[in-house]
């Protein structure tokens, strides 16, 4: 397996004598809903440990969730309640509609909030190295004594420390010295300290949790494009100076980011889709397709009509799977060689495009080897194998909405099969149109009208 280290700019490769693998993944901050930037990234993650534990690999999967946060704090006063309530009842949300893209979890969730002592612990210990210090009951990092500062975003301190500022009342050795622990402020959550009440900053939290569950060296750590600086630049320059080990990741991951109208999907700009709003309009195979479609290095625009265009696709895929023909047909169609091209293609730093691709070349030789009257059941068998592996369920979910959804569509139809015959067709067309901006695809045949919705 190799992959592609964003901070050698060279792939990392992994074999069976490295097992187990370790991989921390940058979880939410839970002060609102999931967006589909996180399901974007989590997909590909997922795909990655599918293949990984496929491959024979054991992996051992961390992501945390940051429930302690100014974003947090805000969101709590706006709604004048709780960060707890509001961590709570957002993580719950996470679970149930990651657990619907079927984003197997990770073996832990930790959470800042319950981290605390491990993370004083490692605060201290900077300190004591002296790569932070105490300045009125916040802490700081002291950047400069960390020589390879800016390497994994590729900068330097001179170069960030041009046009750099200290905000007044924060006294700060340097302007790029970054917190590592808040004093308290009234009516915010704290926890008490060696420097006082107050709170961890967001970086620190990370790396005492990774080191925590995977210890000072890291295979894998992931996340976004968008956290390349400051954030997983402020981890190694953390979690390395506190162990005096290096390099603290094998493997840095960033996934490219999610864009709406050319610009980066973002609370800020109010252009974020929710999962859940997504889960509405398209099933989660859908999903899932669309974002493994693309390279999780590139960017991607997200579109519904970019999401359902993959309701063929999945369509082609199902009705290859659903073939049946005699098992004792001789010759055979067996397949191998599409199964052996597709986990070299996620061998090449998962390159999820190209895989797909041999995936629909074996359908159609399924579909074409069955027209020829070979056996196909092998061929089937592999197929299966790559929609495991891609997260699929291949669930029928065109007729699940409720169990009134069937006779109601079905009543529909028939009423405009009545008014066409009628020709009342521009009340025909209204209920044709009037379905397809619900959510359903009608096909008109000779024996009738089939019926879908878009998701499946």
């Amino acid at each position: 397996m190799k992959l592609y280290n964003t901070l050698s700019g060279d792939v990392v490769s992994f074999d069976s004598t490295l097992e187990p693998i370790s991989m921390y993944v940058c979880g939410v901050t839970p002060y609102s809903s999931s967006h589909v930037g996180h399901a974007m990234s989590y997909v590909y993650f997922d795909t990655l440990r599918r293949f990984l534990e496929f491959s024979g690999f054991t992996v051992q999967h961390v992501q945390n969730f940051t429930d302690i946060d100014d974003k947090l704090i805000a969101a709590a006063n706006d709604e004048g309640t709780s960060v707890k309530e509001i961590a709570e009842r957002r993580i719950a949300e996470y679970f149930d509609v990651m657990d619907r893209l079927n984003i197997a979890r990770a073996n832990y969730y930790p959470r800042a909030t319950e981290e605390i002592p491990a993370i004083i612990q490692m605060i201290s210990g900077l300190i004591e190295k002296e790569y932070a210090y105490d300045s009125g009951g916040d802490v700081y990092y002291r950047v400069r004594n960390f020589s390879d500062y800016g390497r994994l975003g590729k900068r330097t301190l001179e170069g960030m420390n041009a046009g750099a500022r200290i905000d007044p009342g924060i006294n700060k050795e340097h302007p790029m010295d970054f917190v590592l622990w808040k004093g308290a402020k009234p009516d915010e959550p704290s926890w008490e300290s060696p420097w006082g009440n107050g709170r961890p900053g967001w970086h620190i939290e990370c790396s005492a949790m990774s080191l925590k569950y995977l210890g000072s060296k890291i295979d894998i750590h992931g996340g976004g494009q968008d956290l390349i600086f400051p954030h997983h630049e402020n981890e190694i320059a953390q979690s390395e100076a506190f162990s005096g080990e290096s390099p603290f990741v094998r493997c840095w991951m960033h996934n490219g980011l999610l864009e709406i109208h050319e610009s980066k999907m973002s609370k800020s700009l109010g252009n974020l889709v929710t999962v859940e709003e997504a889960l509405k309009f398209s099933s989660p195979d859908t999903i899932r397709l669309f974002f493994l479609s693309s390279h999780y290095r590139s960017p991607l625009a997200y579109s519904n009509e970019g999401i359902l265009a993959q309701d063929r696709a999945l369509d082609r895929i199902k009705g290859a799977l659903n073939l049946r023909n005699a098992d004792d047909l001789n010759p055979v169609f067996d397949g191998s060689e599409y199964f052996l091209r597709f986990c070299q293609a996620m061998q090449e730093d998962l390159n999820t495009p190209k895989a797909l691709g041999i995936m629909f070349d074996l359908v159609r030789e399924i579909n074409k080897s069955r027209d020829e009257n070979l056996s196909i059941n092998k061929g089937q068998e592999h197929l299966k194998k790559m929609t495991e592996i891609f997260g699929l369920t291949l669930e029928d979910e065109s007729k699940n909405v409720s169990g009134l959804t069937e006779p109601l569509v079905e009543l529909l139809l028939e009423i405009r099969k009545e008014m066409r015959v009628n020709k009342n067709f521009s009340m025909a067309d209204h209920i044709r149109d009037s379905l397809t901006e619900i959510g359903f695809i009608l096909e008109d045949n000779e024996s009738g009208t089939d019926w879908r919705l878009k998701s499946s």
